[in-house]
């Protein structure tokens, strides 16, 4: 080994040390500043531990907290295994599986020896877990052999353990972490050098719920924890103010408290629409036509059942088999005895996708190259076999609609549709007030095509969002290797919420392999056939997800357009009755999407009521309004007294406010 290795900083400086100097030495070399901000070090690109010894040349960059990203990884690792060790040491004989960070935190799944862990055992893991951060223990790499490293686990009792690591390749290099000198995991790291650099006060146990071992319900159950960790406290406050206000907008709590939809184990994943529901969504499907009429798509209607052979030829059958409804496409037997189906017949499957069926269309006739681009849209419903536990309220659903469309292009137009498309996308995303940022998802591992084929459409993709304007920091541009579908790379629109969320929406993607797997094509002008460029694209997503989306981020008040009651008049006295249905009928004659209270019931508890339920406009009408020929108006969330105005003022000024974004800007 040479006496000297070289370390070269981001600045391009380089330094000369000792083969096993560690990143903490380096730092302390340049300056005790660092010294003390560092916590972590990139070597080579790939996250080391602050004291992990360098052997060799190396390029070299600190991490510090303000680096938050690798910082709340490092931190919320750190922090599950501080849970585990902690659940050790106050339930013993507790085994210990795994615990990887989270996109807001980090979790440990337990086998107890006792009983299953409850929300009452959190508090007290909690203080054990401050305790064992106060005490500053080092967390120190070892490298392991694979069979010694078995024998210590059963040794310990450590089934879960010891069967996973029975499992690892021969050869590979294991390691384990310590907690001083009395506690280790299994881990490949890295982690900050001691306890002590976690903040005591910056996480937080949220839950504990069930989970089978290695996630096959086949395997043992066991106990699951979950915690929220951050870099400090202040960090932690404002995540569990976005927790409470995200519990508060829950569009399964408001959706009910809103009659708009319901669930129900009868129909796993798919949703009930009540008519108010249904009409935010009829109101979403009439903007989303007129944005699409005047783009120039024709919009088409495909079968929801198709032959097991055209998703083969697509390749979706290979690829996606396991997301799909599959049904024998023969007639079941009637007899009480013996098998509903023979098992013989042929396959078929309820579309899990809109794309094959929107080729065939366009395979109908012959194309010819001014024929494109040929943009076919449809409001497609789709299936999808998703598990049970991954359902959740209308964000993941199997039964869902689509704002779906392929667009058929030639190789010539492809920048200049998906430069159109961005713009469409732009336009649609503000009118919901919306900001986003756009990202480029990559080539996955298990792909179908050539690398030549997508570095071209990887490229084409980055050159229209460049023509648009939209490549920049202040849309959130950045690639995401690996993302991609396994048949195209694709652009990702993730929305930014009321709240700060964001929300992977809309997409399109670049697409050569599906129409030449089904035979796709058009004659281009020099008379030979050529395959057309197929654009996948959508902005809403589905229109399940979307109403979700748009339930929380307007925390169910909805714009008055969207409102699936724009206005309620309600009566302060019954002698108003009938002034209140004559209010109602003009509303009504002016387009305006409302309902009168008449109950014999105290006013307040009226404009309870309808505040529950999100009601935009509350138009309240006693005996001196029916007398005058006014109403009050009550705003929904405003804290300003109730504005009195006439009758033909409040037509006139309720028309304007429901109309459409789209519709309003044509009306101005």
């Amino acid at each position: 080994m040479s006496a000297i290795i070289k370390i070269t900083l981001p600045d391009g400086s380089v330094r000369e040390v000792a083969p096993g100097t560690t990143a903490a030495e380096i730092a302390a070399a340049i300056g005790p500043g660092l010294a003390k901000a560092a916590i972590a070090a990139k070597v080579d690109g790939e996250l080391y531990d602050i004291m992990r010894p360098i052997d060799r040349d190396v390029k070299l960059a600190l991490v510090t907290a303000k680096d938050e990203v690798d910082a709340l990884d490092l931190a919320r690792h750190d922090y599950a295994h501080v849970l585990a060790e902690a659940v050790q040491s106050i339930f013993p004989g507790t085994q210990i599986t795994f615990g990887p960070s989270t996109d807001d935190g980090f979790y440990y799944d337990f086998a107890p020896k006792d009983r299953p862990f409850t929300e009452e055992d959190l508090p007290v893991i909690e203080e054990a877990m401050r305790k064992i951060i106060a005490a500053d223990k080092p967390l120190k790499r070892e490298v392991i052999d694979r069979d010694d490293l078995i024998a210590r686990w059963k040794a310990a009792g450590e089934t879960f353990k010891a069967e996973w690591a029975a499992e690892l390749p021969q050869g590979e290099e294991l390691t384990v972490y310590h907690s001083g000198s009395d506690w280790y995991d299994m881990c490949r790291g890295p982690h900050l050098a001691s306890t002590g650099k976690l903040d005591p006060n910056a996480f937080k146990l949220t839950r504990v719920s069930g989970a089978y071992w290695r996630g096959d319900q086949k395997n043992a159950m066991l106990s699951r924890i979950y915690g929220t960790g951050w870099l400090n406290k202040k960090q932690l406050d404002a995540h569990l103010f976005r927790l409470e206000e995200a519990a508060k907008r829950d569009h399964r709590k408001l959706g009910q408290e809103m009659d708009l939809f319901h669930l129900q184990q009868e129909a796993h994943g798919s949703v009930f629409w009540h008519p108010k529901g249904y009409r935010v969504w009829r109101e979403l499907e009439a903007y989303m036509r007129r944005a699409i009429d005047d783009a120039g798509y024709k919009e088409v209607k495909t079968p929801q059942v198709m032959d097991a052979r055209q998703w083969e030829q697509s390749g979706h059958w290979g690829k996606y088999r396991e997301n799909m409804f599959v049904i024998p496409d023969e007639v079941p037997n009637i007899d009480d005895e013996g098998p509903v189906i023979s098992g013989e017949a042929d396959w078929m499957a309820l579309k899990p996708m809109n794309c094959p069926a929107h080729v065939l269309i366009f395979r109908q006739g012959i194309k010819s190259y001014r024929d494109l681009p040929l943009r076919l849209y449809e409001n497609g419903c789709c299936h999808r076999n998703e598990p049970h536990g991954a359902l959740h309220g209308l964000m993941r659903v199997r039964q869902f609609t689509q704002d779906d469309a392929h667009i058929f292009c030639r190789e010539d137009q492809i920048v200049e549709e998906v430069r159109n498309f961005c713009a469409l996308a732009d336009r649609i995303y503000k009118d919901f007030g919306f900001t986003y940022a756009i990202k480029l998802a990559l080539r996955p591992e298990k792909r179908i095509g050539s690398d030549e084929l997508w570095d071209k459409a990887e490229q084409e993709l980055r050159n229209a969002v460049a023509e648009a304007g939209l490549a920049t920091p202040d849309y959130g541009w950045e690639e995401l290797p690996g993302e991609g579908a396994f048949y195209a790379p694709k652009l990702e629109w993730h929305l930014t919420d009321a709240i700060g969320r964001t929300w992977q929406v809309g997409t399109i993607q670049s697409d050569r392999l599906m129409p030449e797997r089904l035979d796709a094509n058009y004659v281009g002008e020099d008379g030979d056939r050529h395959r057309p460029v197929m654009l996948h694209r959508a902005i809403f997503g589905s229109y399940e997800r979307f109403i979700g989306i748009l339930i929380e981020h307007f925390a169910g008040k909805l714009p008055v357009w969207l409102a699936p009651v724009q206005a309620v008049v309600a009566t302060i006295v019954s002698d108003a009755d009938g002034y209140a249905a004559e209010v109602a009928e003009k509303l009504k004659a002016a387009g305006i999407r409302v309902e009168t209270d008449l109950r014999n019931e105290k006013i307040n508890y009226k404009v309870r009521e309808h505040s529950l339920a999100k009601v935009p406009n509350l138009l309240v009408v006693g005996k001196r309004e029916a007398e005058e020929g006014t109403v009050a108006l009550r705003r929904l969330g405003s804290d300003e007294h109730q504005k009195v105005m006439t009758l033909d003022e409040i037509v006139a000024q309720l028309r304007r406010e429901a109309l459409a974004p789209d519709l309003a800007e044509a009306a101005s």
